[in-house]
């Protein structure tokens, strides 16, 4: 709050400033006392503050040194509006940069959010409510369904399914059972359990997520002006030259126009005028740019490593085929028996289901009761006297005839999809097949980066036959599957190692760490969790990803842009020196010339706004 509130003082000084100067022109004063004075408390007395406070705590030589030097010298010669002029439009630049790389918070606190507070331990066959921070290595939990698990550990009673989004990214739950796994973050859906706690405190999956996150801010570079870079070597020769100026004419006011026209007015405006623009441009196309400098480094990649689910494809499982096996039963009818007996269901596939029935036949599903889930399995009803059962292959494994059945759906197991089975009265009668899909943008996006040229890479905690289905299917030819958060900013830090700057694009949580690794994270915002998009530095607020090229090709024009910028302003000077040196230029010709070359910048870097691929 207190940096806006400095942000809207600093507009409003720079309003009264500019005002200021433009009464100093036709001649306005008020008692007596030019104008423009207004401008140099305004603006010229900040710069000169921070210049001295740079050099004495510091000995920080920065571009606001030869100002405040310039300042000084036009109010000591008397050029009184040149001083308000150069300390105007070095403020407007100082603005202008501090809007352009504002930095964002990262969302560490709602990571922190995530972790269970509480953990319930079997003491002496009675359970016990214990903060989180006391679980022991070894320790018995009892987790109940709803439920985020606490630590890291193994199931040792119970059976249930478990969303792992929040480190896999993947959407469906995964089934477990005794002797399996379960990560501390994950969230228990159905069934209670019993478990073994193995890894605790900072050992556990979710702290080393928010570690993961605090640690891998990369070293993204900040933007910094060209002026201020070379600040040490431009005052040197700035002082130099007005010195020796002064010594061999004689005359000061051609030493103080040296001064004013060595003042990087243009340079300091060439940089963030041209990125303002430009996020001006990518906010048209649904691109809210968090960090200012996103751009810069954006223009330098040359790989996007994508997220799978909910990034490539739309996150949700869509049915894709289904197959009845009774002549006497139509595909359709069988769709509607399953959709009929899940819509008792809380699991994520059968809602999935009912929805694709709802939304492709609009028809009323059949009355159901005595609903029963299996965990882990399936469901079991009963539909017009009927017993009907739904579920994977665990539920139908013991029927005679489900080897035969099996067989017919070996293609898509392969392909890693998930594929439920439907019976009624004991007898098979089809199957079902679910799948996430693909963006139908997602494949010509791909293409375009290619021609970019920007090589696309695949980083999905999916399995890896769902992986390489997908990749196969979108043209993608680098894959890396089943990726933990740790794993994809291994990978990340892999391609930096190899002078590869990357940038990474996801959706989840799971996502946070990769999006603060990589030189420049994309995060999607209409779907992404609140986490990712405050990792991220450019947030795609609609999802539109097919623009995505746009972006990339936009931030390697802005460069081009901010190169000519550079360019200009550069050559403006050494003439406006040339001409100072002379006596050509005066002081207030001075400041006017490098008002001129400050205004081409703007202009130049306006184009950006409207700027198209």
């Amino acid at each position: 709050m207190v940096k806006i509130n400095e942000m809207k003082k600093d507009i409003l000084f720079l309003i009264i400033a500019g005002i200021s100067l433009l009464l100093s022109i036709f001649k306005c004063t008020l008692f007596s006392i030019d104008l423009a004075w207004i401008a140099i408390i305004l603006c010229g007395i900040p710069i000169i503050k921070e210049a001295v406070e740079g050099l004495v705590t510091e000995f920080d030589i920065k571009a606001d040194v030869l100002v405040s030097i310039a300042l000084i010298a036009s109010v000591f010669i008397g050029e009184i509006f040149a001083a308000g002029e150069v300390a105007f439009i070095m403020q407007l630049g100082s603005l202008l940069e501090e809007l352009t790389v504002a930095k964002a918070r990262a969302g560490i606190e709602k990571l922190v959010h995530l972790t269970p507070q509480t953990a319930r331990k079997i003491i002496d066959d009675k359970e016990v409510i214990i903060d989180v921070h006391k679980v022991l290595k070894n320790d018995i939990l009892h987790v109940l369904p709803g439920e985020t698990i606490p630590v890291d550990g193994v199931i040792i009673e119970g059976e249930t399914s478990i969303n792992q989004a929040v480190m896999t990214g993947e959407s469906i739950p995964v089934d477990k059972t005794v002797g399996d796994n379960v990560s501390s973050g994950t969230v228990n859906q159905f069934g209670s359990f019993k478990m073994k706690a193995l890894k605790v405190g900072e050992d556990s999956a979710i702290q080393k997520m928010i570690k993961l996150v605090q640690s891998a801010d990369a070293n993204k570079a900040k933007i910094v002006g060209f002026a201020d870079h070379f600040a040490t070597w431009v005052v040197i020769i700035a002082l130099s030259a007005a010195l020796l100026t002064w010594l061999i004419s004689g005359q000061i006011i051609r030493a103080v126009t040296i001064l004013v026209v060595f003042c990087p007015c243009s340079l300091v405006l060439a940089t963030p005028t041209a990125i303002m623009a430009a996020i001006g441009n990518a906010t048209k196309h649904g691109f809210l740019v968090r960090e200012g400098d996103a751009l810069e480094r954006l223009a330098k990649i040359s790989k996007i490593t994508f997220d799978k689910t909910g990034t490539l494809t739309y996150g949700e499982p869509e049915v894709i085929a289904i197959c009845s096996t009774d002549e006497k039963i139509s595909d359709e009818k069988l769709f509607q028996y399953f959709a009929s007996a899940e819509f008792s269901s809380e699991h994520p596939i059968g809602k999935s289901i009912v929805r694709c029935y709802q939304e492709k036949y609009h028809q009323d599903l059949l009355a159901t009761d005595q609903f029963k889930l299996y965990l882990g399995k399936g469901i079991k009803c009963y539909l017009n006297n009927q017993e009907v059962l739904a579920g994977n292959e665990k539920l139908f494994k013991e029927f005679n005839n489900f080897s035969d059945l099996k067989k017919q759906t070996e293609i898509y197991d392969l392909k890693g999809y998930t594929i439920i089975y439907l019976s009624i009265d004991q007898q098979l009668k089809g199957y079902l097949v679910l799948a996430d899909t693909l963006r139908k943008e997602s494949k010509a996006m791909i293409q375009q980066l290619y021609k970019i040229p920007v090589s696309p890479v695949l980083l999905t905690g999916d399995h890896r036959n769902v992986a390489y289905t997908m990749a196969k299917e979108l043209g993608i030819k680098e894959i890396y599957a089943d990726c933990l958060p740790e794993d994809k900013i291994k990978t990340i830090r892999m391609f930096q190692n190899k002078q590869q700057d990357v940038c990474m694009i996801g959706d989840g949580i799971n996502d946070a760490p990769a999006l603060k690794c990589a030189n420049v994270g994309i995060a999607m915002g209409k779907i992404g969790s609140d986490i990712a998009v405050d990792a991220a530095d450019i947030v795609l607020v609609d999802d539109d990803i097919k623009e995505l090229p746009h972006l990339v090709l936009l931030s390697k024009h802005m460069m081009k842009v901010i190169k000519l910028n550079l360019t200009f302003s550069m050559t403006l000077n050494v003439i406006a020196i040339i001409l100072a040196i002379v006596g050509i230029l005066n002081p207030v010709v001075g400041a006017l010339v490098h008002n001129a070359g400050s205004v081409l910048v703007i202009v130049n870097s306006a184009f950006l706004l409207n700027w198209k691929k």
